[in-house]
């Protein structure tokens, strides 16, 4: 259960953490302190919604199949961790930086609904969270897969939580990009002992 939990946890806050427009959006809301709670709660709560949906939809999708397909699909999410381990190696060693322009959004409505469009505007997050996150939780039966979702879901609220309310301390970290050549390195090498781990789970090696 313990291990479930943790797996899903690292997965999700090592995707989560890959820099991008709905990362820099809450930054910016949270250095302008602009409907914080309601951003974190958006994009915690949409997360939460697209990953039950990638643990439960594709289990009970494939379940007729899931003998057959699984050493496939274990060995497709590693090639696909291992390139995300690559992407964040590259990431490691060139002039990356969280940035975030200081114009106002303006209302709830109009922050929620951009807060919306990064959101569900973004192919990757359904890669990640649908298909990537569900392929892996395959390994992991009943009480474990529960597990490994409630792990996922707190990665990500842990995240956006630190990232709204803590996002005018560590913009200045966020900015440094010797602070991301750090954070990247340690993505990069989660990815790569996941990638590891689905191909032992599908039988690879």
């Amino acid at each position: 259960m313990l291990f479930a939990y943790l797996t899903g946890f690292a997965l999700s806050f090592s995707l989560i953490l890959a820099i991008g427009s709905q990362n820099a959006f809450v930054l910016r809301q949270a250095i302008l302190r602009q409907h914080i709670g309601a951003i974190v709660l958006f994009c915690a709560v949409s997360d939460a919604l697209l990953i039950m949906v990638g643990v439960g939809g594709l289990s009970l999708l494939i379940a007729d199949f899931v003998d057959q397909l699984a050493p496939w699909l274990f060995g497709g999410a590693a090639i696909w961790l291992a390139g995300y381990g690559v992407l964040r190696m590259r990431d490691a060693l060139g002039n990356q930086a969280l940035t975030a322009d200081d114009q106002p959004v303006g209302s709830l409505a109009t922050s929620l609904g951009m807060a919306a469009i990064l959101t569900f505007g973004n192919p990757h997050v359904y890669l990640d969270t649908v298909v990537l996150i569900g392929t892996v939780s395959l390994q992991f039966d009943a009480m474990a897969k529960i597990a490994f979702a409630a792990g996922a879901m707190m990665a990500s609220l842990v995240f956006f939580v630190i990232l709204g309310y803590c996002g005018y301390l560590l913009s200045g970290f966020m900015r440094r990009p010797g602070s991301w050549r750090l954070l990247n390195s340690a993505i990069a090498l989660i990815m790569f002992a996941l990638a590891l781990a689905m191909l032992r789970a599908g039988g690879w090696v």
